[in-house]
């Protein structure tokens, strides 16, 4: 019996390639590794190439959720903070070793169409999926159609400006970017700032040494669910941000839903969520939409590649 015929999915991170296989009723099996950042720009794609070799399946297309920033046309990333590299060719690589249709997305655009496709956004027209992780992301499906942009990489909310005099400085390089209070980069920063000179003690005091260098943002959480005052402070600022960066985008796609992964999202899914619907009726104009945690959780990207895969094959 030879192999059976699948849809390859793809994520690639900076910290960990995924790929995985599936059709219309879900992801098969997964494979994870850490990303090649030593083997020249060529390294990822031949590590994916490797990673699908080994799945028992013949690949008949192929869909890639990747970090951006990317060039769709080319199917490249780009000049990518994350990794060492000026550009990262993937979609021909994959299309030379295994002679299928490939196509390539950012991957909360990925994301969002995976929401659509196997989530919580199934059989809606007008959906916003949101990442809150070490980077802050989006994307974006209004009257059905997803948002991709003249180089694939609309939505990038992260880099909304919440207030253009902060002190809090995107890695990007500009002052006050929403990424530059809710990233798990930004949110230590943004925290320390609200110190104002007061000292750190009670739980979070015990967790950093009373030393505010120390603060990360799974600390902050932490101390957070363990009902430390200095830390529900925290949270409740960042939440105060994040409504704003929600009523944003309300007011900008009018979706229906607006779902919410990450790293940050998905183990705090109450202290990110709640303080959100607390204060975004205040900034919105647009009527409120359902704000859910997303319930494809980590393998929301990859859902996001299967469900892009399957788009390649036009249906007969």
């Amino acid at each position: 019996m030879g192999k059976v015929s699948q849809y390859a999915a793809v994520d690639i991170g900076a910290t960990n390639v995924r790929v995985s296989y599936g059709d219309v009723d879900g992801l098969k099996e997964k494979l994870s590794e850490r990303t090649d950042h030593d083997n020249g720009p060529g390294g990822v794609a031949r590590q994916i190439i490797r990673m699908l070799r080994s799945l028992d399946v013949n690949v008949k297309a192929i869909g890639v959720g990747s970090i951006g920033p990317i060039d769709v046309k080319t199917g490249t990333i780009i000049n990518t903070p994350n990794l060492p590299f000026k550009r990262m060719p993937v979609v021909a690589p994959l299309n030379k070793a295994f002679t299928v249709p490939v196509g390539m997305l950012n991957d909360c655009s990925a994301a969002v169409l995976g929401e659509q496709a196997y989530g919580a956004g199934r059989g809606l027209k007008n959906l916003v999926y949101v990442t809150l992780s070490t980077g802050l992301g989006g994307g974006a499906i209004v009257d059905g159609h997803l948002l991709v942009g003249k180089d694939g990489n609309a939505v990038e909310i992260g880099h909304l400006t919440i207030d253009s005099n902060s002190p809090l400085t995107c890695g990007c390089g500009c002052r006050g970017h929403w990424e530059a209070y809710s990233s798990g980069v930004g949110i230590p920063r943004f925290a320390a700032s609200l110190l104002e000179g007061r000292s750190l003690d009670g739980v979070i005091g015990q967790m950093t040494s009373g030393n505010p260098g120390n603060l990360t943002a799974e600390v902050i959480y932490g101390a957070a669910r363990a009902g430390d005052p200095a830390a529900l402070d925290f949270v409740n600022a960042i939440g105060e941000v994040n409504a704003v960066g929600f009523a944003d985008l309300v007011n900008v796609f009018d979706p229906e839903l607006m779902t919410v992964g990450g790293s940050i999202a998905l183990k705090n899914p109450d202290l990110v969520v709640d303080p959100i619907l607390e204060s975004i009726d205040g900034h919105l104009i647009n009527r409120r939409p359902e704000i859910v945690i997303t319930p494809l959780g980590d393998d929301v990207v990859l859902y996001g590649a299967l469900a892009l895969a399957m788009k390649q094959i036009p249906s007969r």
